[in-house]
Parts: C-alpha cells; structure tokens; sequence
C-alpha cells in the first residue's frame, strides 16, 4: 500500500494569487492526499481567508479541509469563537499549534493559553464530539526552546495526552533525524502517528530563510549546491532531487505519510512524489 501523501497551503495574500492557489489545489487534489492543511495567522481573529480556502477543499477535493489553530496572544474567548467559526463552516479536522507572538505583542495576555496542549484540550472541551482529528507539531532536531534535555518530547507526550491524534514535523534535511526522533518519542510515551514534513528548497535564499525560522543545522551539501547553481532552473532541480530522495528513504523506512509544504503550487511538489513513486 503507498504511503499517504498530504499538503499545507496557506491563504492568498491578495486576490491575485487566489487563481494559482485554487488551480494549485485542484491538481493537488487529484493526487489523493488524506488532508490539506490551510495556515492560520498566529493570534489573529479573522478566519475568513483560511475557511474560504479550507471550504474549497472540502467542496472541490476528496481530501481532508484541516485548517490550522494558533493560541499565542490569544484569549480563551477569542479561540472557542474561532472554533465555533470554522465548525459552522463545516470544518472539524484540526492542526493545534501555540505559534508565535502577534508582531508588538511583547508578552501573552493573563487570559491566553500558553501551551499547544492547552489549545488541544480547548478544542476538545470547545468543539465536543465535532472535532474530528486534531493534529500536533514535532521537532525532530528539538524545538529552539526545548534545550538540551529535549523538552519538546516532554511536550509532544503532553499533546497527545491532551487528545492529539497525530503529529506532523517541522522540516528536516535527512532521514535519520525522522528516524532518530521517532525512537526518541516512542521512548518518551509517544504513541500517535507522527507524520515528516518536508518542503522542496530550491533556492539557497528560501534555505536561509527556512534555517532563520527553525534553528536547523545547515545541509552542508545541499547549500553547497544551491550556491553554485548556474540558474533558478538548476537550482528547481536540485531542491527537487533532494526531496524526492528524503521523500523515498521515509516511505520506504515506514512513515506513516508524507506531508509537503507546497508553497502554493503544484508543479514542485507533484514532481517530488512522481520521482520518490508515490503517485
């Protein structure tokens, strides 16, 4: 049986882009993934971007509508109006994450949650018997706060205690941080799914960026790469080969999914299964 693909999209930032996102999503959507996700802005308020996306999935695809839930500068009466909002609109499936401050926002307010786990106990309490699955983060290289005793694992224990059904990783470079990780949090008491995430780079600006985000290390080999790429047509196919190898080992090591960040496109992400022989 093939490994079970899924995408993250996020809202068109303008109406301009919406075209390229939805034609994005329906080439996605014949590809059969379980879920696409749709981003959520950490501590806003208004959902009307992310539904209007997460309703074309439901409408338009086969696949899951899981819309994304931040709680970081936000008050316990603003989420369970969140979540009553994206409940009305049909939309059941879940990824909880506590996210980062609202720009000027220099600490949470007394009423805000202040844990992704409170947020997955929230939904649970808030929505009942609607919420159907709701998904966590992972860190396989550790959170940038969890130090050196992996406190992320203590966390992603606390996640599913809370009611987490799945966990979806930040993105990695190599296999054997997956793997390693894995061992670690089954070793940890963590039994969920946990899904690797991984996003095509293909260029070596994107790969700053995305090292600038997360803390990861840098792939040596892969930065090197980019660098010497001759043109943005090289450096497509370099991003691409590596994530479709990175894709490959995962499978074929047993993850149960393949999540990819696409960026809101298809083609790059497409191509990536096509190589790694998923679709």
């Amino acid at each position: 049986m093939s490994t079970p693909i899924s995408f993250e999209v996020y809202p068109p930032r303008n109406p301009e882009s919406a075209p390229a996102l939805y034609e994005a999503i329906d080439v996605l959507g014949e590809l059969g993934p379980k879920f696409i996700s749709v981003t959520f802005g950490a501590g806003g308020t208004d959902t009307s971007g992310s539904i209007e996306v997460l309703k074309y999935i439901n409408e338009n695809t086969s696949a899951v509508a899981l819309a994304h839930l931040t709680c970081a500068g936000t008050s316990k009466t603003e989420l369970d109006s969140v979540i009553g909002e994206f409940l009305q609109a049909g939309i059941t499936d879940f990824l909880a994450l506590r996210g980062d401050l609202p720009i000027g926002l220099s600490e949470l307010p007394t009423d805000s949650l202040k844990t992704a786990n409170e947020l997955v106990s929230l939904i649970r309490s808030s929505a009942k018997d609607r919420a159907k699955q709701i998904a966590v983060a992972a860190f396989p290289n550790g959170h940038p706060e969890s130090g050196a005793n992996r406190a992320d694992l203590v966390a992603l224990r606390a996640k599913q205690d809370a009611g987490a059904d799945f966990a979806i990783t930040q993105l990695f470079f190599y296999a054997s941080d997956y793997f390693n990780f894995v061992t670690l949090a089954r070793e940890a008491g963590v039994t969920i799914p946990i899904i690797p995430g991984i996003m095509p780079i293909i260029s070596h600006k994107r790969l700053a960026r995305v090292l600038e985000l997360t803390g990861e290390r840098e792939p040596v080999e892969l930065a090197a790469s980019l660098a010497a790429a001759q043109d943005a047509s090289e450096r497509t196919e370099i991003g691409i080969s590596w994530a479709a190898n990175l894709v490959a080992e995962l499978s074929q090591g047993g993850a149960p999914g393949i999540h990819l960040y696409a960026f809101n496109e298809h083609k790059n992400v497409s191509e990536v299964l096509r190589r790694a022989q998923l679709v």
